[in-house]
């Protein structure tokens, strides 16, 4: 205890820099006193139960202190106004640092006790500025009522007006659930409005806060769908004081999104359309002025709007009615898509908008999924843009087992997987473009699990196989994990529903390629991967033993015999081989780990082995070695 009293005059010190030192121990000394695991040597669990209470209760009062002590930390600086953007910046990054040590004492000391604490303060605040309207402290369980009937009667100065709709937003879910919130609602919209006029940063709490609101009460605010519709318009159309910037106005568009899906479905229509016009209309605005005009238009112009229409998308969950607006939306898109394919920022507006109405249309999209498709294969030949691998991921998923689309996307996969496998013919294009090589694979996969009758027999599928194994050791993270994936999906396609069809395909595709696989896929946990991709290659090496057996004992054993014995013993060899043999036996892959981390290790130890491993196993060279 004397260490702990000593580290409270620490966080008392005025300088934060010094006071801020005590944060991760107030940290660690919180999750040792909460998790059961500190317990564990206790026994039964009434044991358990009285040592963390009798120690809970130890601390108690030192974390009562902390909280007003650091509490004061959050306060704004008289100069505030004149802060440099690199001092506002680290004043925010303060204010989380204490959120955060607000929440340890809590878990500590209960969110009532810890709140009872911030209340006083604020009661003391609010005194302090003359109002002698304050209620008296009676029970714990009034806390929250006492609160919200303290926000309207505190001064509108924009930075406490900010943290004020801040305060809401966080307790949104105790004004839905408490039984006298109905009764705060129409003042804590009140001081929302008043935010969105004060000052950016209030905009945006409140924006926020009434994103939040609207997610807890849903339904209920049905009836008040005028209004809200009113406060978006002004937002969103810069009419008025609002100053909500445009990615703050994404809040509104989803919390009117939200409150438009509890509607039945006749009303959806409907409101849906009047939420879609302040984003459609200046973009068909745009268009009207001709292709000059839109070909020159920035991307932000263009962005801002088409943001708005795939939150909605998003958000708005009446797949007809999201079917309805898209389709009537669709010249627009096409007429943006015909004149910014090379427009990477808008392509990938564009692009997200149209994947999340597919994502909630599902099949009532149908009509214009086609126009979708035919567009953006038509367009990925000239702009190779990853976002429409992406877009087309989402439509294998939705349309892959339809048998009324097979044929268009059949057409569609193999123009896509062409294309893109003529992008990518070294590891050098990989290095120079992973986002292609990323969304290609994930479209694979997705193939694979959607749309195996249609993939496998693919003239394509061999040249994708050819293709991820040049790009295996690419050092970009997500690409490289996409490819492994690919392959391990492959691998374990006996595990599938309907992969049994395609076992000869893959087999007469993945056999003759196998030496190669197995020494990329060793080279990659060797050295030529860093560490942290270990679980990735390994899960696809044990796939692939797993998928052949016997075979792929073989080759792994040949591959490995490759390894200088300066770099690796016989012994951590044969741990490794025994480790695949427990995989192809059945053994869980988390139990065979530790051989294969040796061996990983051991050919890391230093840059002079890590050179002869890999310069022994070569994994940019396909065709290296043939193992029968």
């Amino acid at each position: 205890m004397l260490i702990v009293h000593a580290l409270l005059e620490v966080a008392s010190h005025p300088e934060y820099d010094i006071a801020s030192m005590t944060f991760n121990f107030w940290h660690n000394l919180q999750i040792n006193l909460i998790e059961r695991d500190s317990y564990l040597s206790f026994g039964n669990e009434a044991s358990i139960e009285a040592e963390r209470n009798r120690r809970l209760l130890v601390f108690r009062s030192s974390y009562e202190s902390l909280v007003s002590l650091v509490s004061f930390r959050v306060q704004y600086p008289q100069d505030y106004a004149d802060l440099s953007k690199e001092d506002l910046k680290d004043f925010k990054l303060t204010r989380y640092d204490v959120a955060d040590v607000l929440i340890d004492a809590a878990l500590v000391l209960g969110g009532e006790a810890a709140l009872k604490i911030l209340y006083m303060k604020l009661v003391e605040a609010v005194a302090s500025c003359g109002n002698d309207e304050l209620s008296e402290w009676r029970t714990e369980a009034e806390v929250m009522p006492q609160i919200m009937s303290l926000l309207p009667k505190l001064p509108h100065q924009p930075q406490l007006l900010q943290t004020v709709c801040l305060t809401i937003g966080a307790y949104s879910k105790w004004l839905d659930a408490a039984s006298s919130g109905l009764s705060f609602l129409p003042s804590v919209i009140d001081i929302l409005v008043s935010g969105m006029s004060m000052s950016e940063d209030s905009a945006a709490a409140a924006a926020l806060a009434l994103r939040h609101i609207c997610d807890d009460w849903g339904k209920r605010l049905c009836g008040s769908l005028d209004g809200l519709f009113h406060i978006y318009q002004r937002a969103v159309i810069g009419e008025g004081t609002f100053k909500v910037s445009a990615e703050d106005s994404l809040h509104l568009v989803e919390a009117l999104s939200i409150i438009i899906t509890e509607l039945p479905s006749d009303h959806a229509k409907k409101a849906l359309e009047a939420l879609c016009l302040p984003a459609v209309t200046p973009l068909q605005d745009i268009i009207n002025q001709g292709p000059l005009v839109l070909g020159q238009a920035t991307a932000r112009e263009l962005t801002v709007h088409i943001d708005r229409l795939a939150n909605i998308f998003r958000y708005v969950n009446h797949p007809e009615a999201v079917a309805d607006a898209i389709q009537r939306i669709w010249p627009i898109f096409k007429a943006i898509f015909d004149l910014r394919a090379w427009d990477m920022r808008t392509m990938e507006s564009l692009c997200r908008a149209c994947k999340n109405a597919v994502r909630t249309s599902k099949r009532f999209m149908g009509i214009t999924v086609g126009a979708m498709l035919e567009e953006i294969q038509g367009l990925y030949k000239q702009h190779h843009q990853p976002c429409f691998l992406y877009l087309s991921s989402e439509v294998i998923k939705i349309f892959g087992s339809d048998p009324s689309c097979a044929n268009y996307l059949k057409v569609l996969i193999e123009s896509l997987f062409s294309l893109t496998t003529c992008l990518l013919t070294k590891i050098q294009d990989f290095t120079s473009r992973p986002d292609i090589a990323d969304d290609c694979f994930l479209l694979a996969s997705r193939c694979i699990r959607y749309c195996p009758q249609l993939f496998f027999p693919s003239v394509v599928f061999p040249s994708l196989v050819d293709c991820s194994m040049i790009g295996i050791t690419v050092q970009h993270r997500e690409a490289s994990n996409s490819i492994l994936t690919f392959l391990s999906d492959i691998f374990d396609l006996a595990n599938s529903s309907q992969g049994g069809h395609y076992l000869s395909i893959r087999d007469s595709v993945i056999i003759p390629r196998s030496a190669s696989i197995t020494r990329i896929l060793v080279a990659s946990l060797t050295g030529a991967l860093p560490s942290s991709r270990l679980e990735t290659v390994t899960y696809a090496l044990m796939a692939l033993t797993r998928a052949y057996g016997v075979k792929a004992l073989e080759w792994a054993k040949e591959i490995v015999s490759l390894i200088p014995s300066t770099a690796v013993t016989e012994v951590e060899r044969s741990r490794f081989l025994q480790a695949l043999s427990d995989a192809a036996s059945g053994v869980d892959i988390n139990a065979l780990m530790v051989p294969v981390e040796e061996l990983s290790e051991v050919c890391r130890r230093n840059r002079t082995v890590q050179e002869i491993v890999q310069g022994a196993l070569r994994p940019l060279e396909l065709n290296m070695v043939t193992v029968s």
